[in-house]
């Protein structure tokens, strides 16, 4: 048995549980953390609605990924995963996460020029910089996605 029949069932686990985590996430936790924000703070209370819109979109976002992941690790299983049809789901990723990048960089940005306090603005940009990471990562995954994609087509067309 290979280490992908072992693997791949397991991560898929994991998976269903994170992705009903970011469901109850976006539902219940969010919406009501920022109510009761507006509730116990009342001068922040105008940024109930603008915290909530940005926290969801980006739990929505990673949704985006875990599904891409499921459909990949479905081509990993047929062995289909080096084929073009697999760039798309590595695009949708790679799209998730430069969407996530762009409105963190906004955050990041408003709250630094804004705070008084230099912890949160540090900590906004270390995770612009780790999202950033994670997108460059993909585009090296990407490219080498197509390289082997391309590797099997001509060894295909070879045999």
């Amino acid at each position: 048995m290979s280490i992908e029949h072992r693997v791949v069932p397991l991560l898929r686990l994991v998976l269903v549980v994170l992705f009903a985590v970011l469901v109850f996430l976006q539902v219940f936790s969010l919406p009501g953390q920022f109510a009761h924000l507006a509730e116990e703070s009342p001068a922040d209370a105008g940024l109930r609605w603008p915290l909530t819109a940005v926290s969801i979109y980006w739990v929505l976002c990673i949704q985006v990924v875990v599904i891409a992941t499921w459909k990949l690790l479905t081509q990993v299983q047929r062995n289909t995963i080096f084929t073009t049809s697999s760039r798309r789901w590595v695009n949708a990723i790679l799209g998730a996460i430069v969407a996530a990048w762009a409105v963190l960089m906004v955050v990041f940005l408003a709250v630094g020029f804004t705070a008084a306090d230099p912890g949160l603005p540090l900590l906004l940009f270390l995770l612009v910089v780790v999202v950033a990471v994670a997108a460059l990562l993909m585009v090296v995954m990407r490219a080498l996605l197509r390289q082997a994609t391309d590797l099997r087509s001509d060894l295909d067309t070879v045999i």
